[in-house]
């Protein structure tokens, strides 16, 4: 919402809530004040030109069985349930993969947006170049940390304060849900690669992602960085580094930042985001612009938080 407010070409028609109807959103959404007097409802406009789907994993598919809106209606989900492959058709709604650095032509012409996972979107973003290549030959280990807004709104033991501060802690090794979002887009270029060993961190801050995946590569890093630039020469807020990224760079932005490192035979690629914008809000404003002519950046014009 608050990124939909500041943008030039959107008008806000309603926000749907099954549990706080008749309520002011700013007196849930404490940012808000001043600048939005709406209130939540639990009733939709079928006529809207765009739609964002902010349920829980799952739940889009009953809302949209539950709810009909005009065929002009540009969906956007930003759950999990249209994904992969196998669950992009519903209803005869074709869902495209909403990750622009792999599908901006794809998006460009789609009515239907599954916007990618958090995690998912800053590993990608650290191994399609490798996968389009053909170089992800061997095994990747990836070793990524989310901040607690990673785990949604509602509290519990492990999003606590006096839990999560100072502490880190790992959970769903290996077995991660957005693994398989991560290598359909890997096949989808490469169509054998090694094995992922995905294992993901709890941090004790609240935004980002940091990722740090290495692999056997037998190039120089000269040329790595090459491939990289090329990759994503076109790519408005994917960015190879130079120096060593961190968090601060990229918070409250909608930006991801690479960089490459090269050990002997590994190849290690660090990749940065935030996970509430480059890994949901951002990227589903930034496949709305694509999806309907605007400049890409628009509206995501976001300075970082490093002080």
């Amino acid at each position: 919402m608050r990124l939909l407010l500041n943008h030039s070409k959107v008008t806000i028609d309603f926000v749907f809530s099954t549990t706080r109807s008749g309520m002011k959103i700013s007196n849930t959404h404490l940012d808000l004040l001043d600048l939005i007097e709406m209130q939540f409802t639990d009733t939709i406009n079928p006529e809207v030109d765009i739609l964002f789907l902010c349920l829980g994993h799952g739940n889009s598919r009953k809302f949209l069985t539950e709810n009909q809106f005009s065929s002009k209606t540009r969906i956007i989900d930003l759950s999990n349930d249209f994904r992969l492959k196998e669950d992009a058709n519903f209803k005869g709604f074709e869902f495209v993969y909403g990750l622009p650095e792999l599908n901006r032509e794809s998006i460009q012409k789609a009515h239907h947006i599954a916007n990618p996972g958090c995690f998912a979107t800053c590993i990608q973003l650290a191994l399609l170049p490798l996968a389009e290549a053909g170089l992800l030959n061997k095994d990747v280990h990836i070793n990524a940390t989310t901040g607690s807004t990673g785990a949604g709104v509602m509290p519990t033991t492990t999003t606590h304060f006096s839990w999560r501060s100072n502490n880190i802690s790992w959970y769903k090794p290996f077995t991660h849900q957005h693994l398989g979002e991560i290598e359909q887009s890997l096949q989808s270029l490469q169509k054998e690669s090694g094995t992922l060993h995905f294992l993901p961190n709890r941090g004790n801050f609240a935004r980002g992602i940091f990722s740090t995946a290495y692999t056997q590569y037998k190039g120089s890093l000269e040329e790595a960085k090459s491939l990289y630039k090329a990759f994503y020469q076109d790519a408005v807020f994917t960015n190879l580094a130079d120096q060593e990224v961190n968090l601060k760079q990229i918070v409250n932005t909608n930006h991801c930042h690479v960089h490459l490192y090269k050990h002997k035979d590994q190849l290690l690629i660090t990749s940065v985001l935030d996970n509430l914008l480059k890994g949901a809000s951002g990227q589903a404003i930034q496949n709305m612009n694509l999806m309907m002519g605007y400049k890409e950046d628009l509206g995501l014009r976001l300075k970082a938080m490093i002080y």
